[in-house]
């Protein structure tokens, strides 16, 4: 075995202190894995508590169905009658049902109509169904009081009629099959019955003549006795009733018309249809007083039968044809003809992915715990306010039409995103596609579809001012007579100078506010912004909508020095119309003006935003609305039950100081790492929330539609701290502030709120590296340290475990990695490795080697991904959470979730060894566009291209130096994860790039690249724009850290010392000086004479390159030449080999790179020396390097188009890889003809 340079007893003593480490280490990233073991058992024991999931299918909806009226009385209908709770009422699922009081039951059904179809006429309107879904899903608005029965969606009566008409046609008077089918199937009895009254009564409303009267009666008569008596397949012929089927069907769709041309073609149906039930199903067995009636008593002289000349005389002037059209009646027309016409069983209604989870998780929860509703007049008053900056309030024309490298437009995009909504979108305005995009009429309808699918101002308004709608339609079922509510709320609604309405109103208006508070609103209108305008369109839209901003204004001085002084004002606006006659030109009208001392934006941005229109919310709640959020008319109906919760003591003790409520995130179809980060987040604000609340009693405010006692909040402190840097995460430090005041945090979860995510990796990335720095800041605040010294020891764990623990946790596994790595490189370098592995006692160690390397895939892999697969598993089944989980990692969800630990780790350690967090905007747009290389390194160079190429040379000294008494399948199993860590860190941006390895775009960025890294920075000059600004940008946290930081990032810069310390006594030409110290100090003066080789060339450059460009020739020469030399002896006077010219490069270049970063942290003793300008373009050698070490892959994979091919369709649907391949093609011949038309 080779002699160690170190003595045995030291050698054993280090060893024993890096095991030790990673112990320790090891020990940290445990406890967080049980805690996700924890959190699955309990919040997925909780959750089926809860009833999660218990309808998350339309199957399980339309078993479901028939109880939901009363569910929705007893929930959402204010109600004295005392509700049940407790353990086993969260198991019940019997729903006390009302008495048999019919007057009730009428009741029951026009409240559920009324708040039913709200709904779904708000699915129509969002495009997320079509007319004929809508149909299908809707109730009567109006209640028919002659009809006797409850009117259900046609959705669950689809197909029943048609196949009751074939199943009685076939039936031979045999009345077993059908009446097992209407016992086993309760939907199949009611639309028969339903069809038959609804046929019955539509006859009675257009017979007026007295004689077809009694005709009708009298065969309603008879077919009632026989439904009595049960025998009406068995005494009648059915054989004829498709028949009869299709004449009805044929008079309904004239009734539809309603014109008066066709009243000789119904005259002609009725008298058809009585002719078939009268000749061919009653048979004249039982009609001989009909028949009288029709022929005057000589039925038996004409055998049974009228003479047609006389017959036909029937009905003729007894039809009420056109009839007069309401909306009762044309409801009930085309429910009527739907349950005829409609063959297709109708399971797939509806078919939209996002309508079908709304519809089931909204059914769903009317089943799950929840206060009762009360009245709109007696419920608490909220608000809602949202902070606005310069986001998207509405995408323009041209933001629509704008197309990217690859001429694909955001248009585009979304077609093929949503291929369903915006078919519907086109049915709703009557326009074919081709006319949609050139119809300038419906340029507004189509800027508006689009803004409801991106992250915008306008989504998330229209999504809250659905609680104003919601509040008038539950001030009118709570205040509405009898006779208004059988009318419907839509009914009364069109009436002018409808008083109940004008009350409606003014309740809905004194129960909720809305303010957005756009800060630079008042800017934006002085300098003529478009969004300016589009924030005034929405004031028009929604006239109860209030706008907050600070203006800023010129004003005389009070000061003889100065002439203006800029005075600051908190304002609120409205939209008033400025013209009587001219409701179109519309202005904003101040409401409030409040005079500032001075400017409010003092700290972070958005807490000040919030802080200073805080004043103008009303009521004793107030919701927080981030500006990607979104909600849902369903939802809003079931805030007033959620505000009771502010009058139950949760924990036996304390009120709620803020109401937690689940978020879904509705960009996960976007992309598939926006569906990855879909399900992070799902699982965060799901099961994640469900046990911080209970029971560990941790949960605080994380930016989400948490709701808060404003006037709790309010009198302690506001619900926004806005610090500079230390609140950059101001959301958390709310609850902190909650809690150390004595307040109580609770999550519901039977109501949801939309909520917008990053869908690119880039924003991702920027967004996750926001969120680790404010934990850093957390860590370091005095917010956390109260909090641990109040806090009992359970609960104090708690807290940090699902805080910043969870990043420190994330940190030490990036730290257990470098230690094993560097202690192998110990270990292998010192000579133990070889012993302990040679030695007998540790020769078969092969299934320890294997356990040591399956433990970081499947407890960092799997375990953490339990609380995730428990969610799914528990909302949509556990079958579809085994089927995503696989098909995300078939989509190398692995690969991003890896990365994602290389950006925690990098920025939170960052923050506590240096502080200075700021805000990353990360953007909210839509990601079709190609992140050039250059940006791409510019954001992960850092974070994770420096680390992974630091863990790749620890991997492949340690695979050089081992391999002679280790084999290779030993290697793989202890560093496959290590590898897959530096090829994720390394490669995983440009694998989630679009059109990343497409050979042009490599072209182009390779010659971007090159201009960014040799442009000279200076003042003024953007990082984005030159390497040396980004350079210096990238030094400031150093520059604003203290001393200590400074002595850690000297202190951490010496372990690239030993690579070159270990590494030099390994080279092939210094065995016989293996244990002399004077062959590490000439490794150090190898080291100066190659800088001193580099700055020479710098200044000569520099110098000579102009004038004397002959002599900086031969100098360049002189020195190739004399390294050619050097290597050639070396080669063969010592016996240097090529290995040991690989590892000297393995040795020197680490000790390079840690040379720089010291130079960095000792920025001002470089300068002072006069060596900054070397440093700068060392630093520039290395950053090319790196550039070219990733650059490389990249371009030689680019060369097969199948690798651009298989990242697109990994990245998008198939829908839009599909419509990609056709979008170029299109614009390439686009191009071939305009060269053609130019020639």
């Amino acid at each position: 075995m080779r002699q160690s340079s170190f003595s045995v007893k030291r050698s054993f003593l280090t060893s024993i202190l890096s095991f030790v480490s990673c112990v320790v280490q090891v020990y940290f990233m445990d406890t967080q894995i049980w805690y996700a073991v924890f959190s699955t058992l309990i919040g997925g024991i909780y959750g089926a508590c809860r009833r999660l999931g218990e309808i998350r299918t339309l199957g399980m909806l339309r078993s479901r169905f028939e109880s939901l009226p009363w569910a929705f009385n007893k929930l959402l209908i204010p109600s004295d009658q005392h509700k049940r709770k407790g353990f086993r009422a969260a198991f019940s699922t019997k729903l006390a049902k009302p008495s048999g009081n019919e007057q009730e039951r009428e009741k029951i059904a026009a409240r559920f109509a009324q708040m039913w179809n709200l709904i779904i006429t708000s699915f129509r309107e969002e495009d997320l169904i079509d007319n004929r879904e809508m149909d299908l899903l809707l109730v009567p608005y109006c209640k028919d009081r002659e009809l006797d029965i409850f009117q259900w969606p046609p959705f669950l009566l689809a197909s029943k009629i048609p196949i009751a008409l074939d199943m009685a046609a076939d039936s031979g008077g045999n009345y077993r099959d059908l009446n097992k089918r209407m016992k086993s199937d309760p939907y199949f009895s009611y639309a028969i019955r339903e069809c038959y009254a609804s046929f019955k009564n539509i006859i009675n409303t257009l017979v007026f003549g007295q004689r077809e009267k009694v005709v009708m009666q009298e065969i309603f008569e008879v077919v009632d006795k026989h439904i009595a008596e049960e025998t009406l397949i068995r005494d009648l012929n059915m054989r004829s009733l498709p028949a009869l089927s299709k004449k009805l069907i044929e008079l309904l769709e004239l009734l539809q018309k309603n014109k008066v041309e066709d009243l000789g073609q119904v005259v002609i149906l009725f008298q058809d249809m009585l002719e078939v039930v009268t000749k061919d199903i009653m048979e004249e067995q039982e009609l001989s007083s009909v028949l009288d009636s029709i022929h005057g008593g000589n039925a038996k002289k004409h055998e049974g039968m009228t003479p047609l000349d006389q017959q036909d005389q029937l009905f003729t002037k007894a039809i009420k044809f056109p009839v007069e059209a309401s909306n009762a009646w044309t409801e009930k027309i085309k429910r009527l003809h739907l349950l005829l016409t409609v063959k297709e069983s109708a399971m797939d209604v509806p078919t939209n992915l996002d309508a079908r989870r709304r519809i089931s998780f909204f059914a769903n929860s009317l089943f799950m715990d929840m206060p009762n509703a009360p009245k709109v007049r007696n419920m608490l008053p909220f608000s809602v306010l949202t902070p606005y900056y310069k986001e998207d309030v509405l995408f323009s024309s041209d933001n629509l039409e704008e197309a990217n490298e690859d001429g694909i437009t955001i248009l585009f995009y979304l077609q093929k995103i949503y291929p369903d909504e915006w078919k519907n979108f086109l049915e709703r305005v009557n326009r074919s596609e081709e006319e949609a995009r050139d119809d300038d009429t419906i340029e507004d309808e189509l800027r508006l579809w689009a803004s409801y699918r991106g992250q915008t101002l306008t989504r998330t308004v229209r999504g809250m001012m659905y609680y104003r709608k919601a509040l008038e339609l539950q001030a009118f079922l709570d205040n509405a007579k009898d006779d208004d509510l059988m009318k419907g709320y839509r009914e009364i609604a069109d009436m002018k100078e409808s008083e109940l309405m004008t009350e409606c109103k003014a309740i809905a208006d004194m129960k909720f506010t809305y303010v957005v508070s756009c800060q630079q609103y008042g800017i934006q209108k002085r300098s003529g912004d478009p969004c300016a305008h589009d924030i005034l369109r929405l004031m028009t839209t929604y006239p109860s909508f209030r706008v907050a901003y600070i203006d800023e204004v010129e004003a005389p001085s009070q000061d003889r020095n100065k002439k203006t002084d800029k005075v600051y004002y908190s304002v609120l606006v409205k939209a008033a119309v400025t013209k009587s006659d001219d409701p179109g030109q519309s202005l904003d009208q101040v409401i409030y003006k409040i005079k500032l001392p001075g400017n409010a934006i003092l700290g972070e941005g958005k807490p000040e935003n919030q802080n200073h229109a805080i004043i103008f919310t009303r009521g004793e709640c107030l919701q927080t609305i981030d500006m990607n959020q979104e909600h849902y008319m369903e939802e809003a109906l079931k805030m007033r039950n959620l505000l009771e919760e502010f009058l139950e003591k949760h924990d036996g003790v304390r009120y709620p100081s803020i109401l937690g409520v689940r978020e879904h995130i509705f960009t996960g179809s976007v992309s598939s790492l926006a569906w990855f980060m879909s399900n992070q987040e799902t699982s965060f604000v799901t099961i994640g929330q469900r046990v911080l609340a209970n029971p560990l009693r941790v949960r605080f405010h994380y930016g989400h539609p948490d709701i808060f006692d404003r006037l709790f909040h309010l009198t302690r402190g506001g619900i926004s701290k806005a610090s500079k840097i230390i609140n950059l995460s101001e959301d958390i430090f709310a609850g902190f502030n909650s809690t150390l005041r004595e307040g109580n945090v609770t999550h519901h979860e039977y109501m949801q709120v939309g909520k917008g995510r990053d869908v690119g990796l880039n924003q991702i990335s920027l967004f996750e590296a926001k969120i680790a720095n404010g934990n850093g800041e957390q860590t370091l605040s005095r917010d956390i340290y109260r909090l641990g010294h109040r806090f009992d020891f359970f609960r104090m764990l708690s807290c940090y475990y699902t805080t910043i623990g969870f990043y420190f946790s994330t940190m030490i596994t990036v730290w257990t990695v470098y230690a094993f790595l560097y202690g192998r490189l110990y270990l292998v370098l010192s000579g133990l490795d070889a012993a302990l592995a040679t030695g007998k006692r540790f020769v078969h160690n092969t299934p320890l080697q294997v356990a040591l390397a399956s433990e970081s895939f499947v407890q960092l892999g799997f375990l953490m991904a339990l609380p995730m697969m428990m969610e799914i598993g528990l909302e949509r089944g556990f079958r579809t959470a085994l089927s995503d989980f696989v098909l995300m990692q078939l989509q190398l969800a692995s690969v991003f979730f890896t990365f994602s630990l290389g950006t925690k780790t990098h920025y939170y350690g960052r923050t506590l060894l240096h502080g200075g967090a700021e805000y990353r905007a990360t953007g909210r747009g839509f990601v079709v566009f190609h992140a050039k290389f250059a940006e791409n390194y510019r954001l992960y160079s850092r974070s994770h291209f420096v680390k992974g190429i630091e863990l790749m040379i620890l991997l492949v000294v340690y695979e050089i130096f081992g391999q002679t008494y280790r084999g290779a399948i030993t290697y793989i199993f202890i560093t496959v994860s290590m590898w897959f860590m530096v090829g994720t860190w390394l490669f995983a941006p440009f694998l989630f790039n679009p059109s990343g390895f497409e050979w042009q775009k490599i072209v182009d960025d390779w010659t971007d690249w090159n201009k960014w890294i040799s442009n000279r920075g200076g003042i003024g000059v953007a990082p984005e724009k030159s390497w040396e600004s980004w350079w210096d940008k990238e030094q400031g946290p150093l520059r604003h850290s203290g001393k200590r930081g400074t002595i850690l990032e000297i202190l951490l810069a010496l372990r690239f010392f030993i690579y070159q310390y270990g590494l030099v006594y390994h080279l092939n030409i210094t065995k016989q000086y293996n244990q002399s110290v004077l062959v590490y100090g000439f490794s150090w003066v190898v080291i100066l004479v190659m800088l001193l080789v580099m700055k020479t060339v710098s200044v000569g450059r520099r110098r000579f390159s102009a004038e004397f460009q002959l002599v900086f020739r031969l100098i360049k020469g002189l020195i190739f030449i004399t390294f050619i030399s050097i290597i050639i002896i070396l080669t063969a006077i010592a016996h240097m080999t090529v290995l040991d010219i690989f590892v000297c490069i393995l040795a020197f270049m680490p000790t390079g790179w840690g040379l720089l970063l010291i130079a960095q942290a000792i920025k001002p003793v470089v300068e002072m020396v006069g060596l900054w300008g070397s440093v700068k373009a060392l630093a520039r050698g290395y950053e090319i390097l790196m550039g070219l070490l990733l650059f490389t892959p990249i371009a030689f994979l680019a060369w097969f188009p199948f690798v651009s091919e298989f990242q697109t369709r990994m990245l998008f649907n198939q829908a839009f890889s599909r419509g990609l391949q056709i979008s170029r093609i299109l614009g390439g011949h686009k191009k071939d003809r305009a060269t053609r038309n130019k020639e």
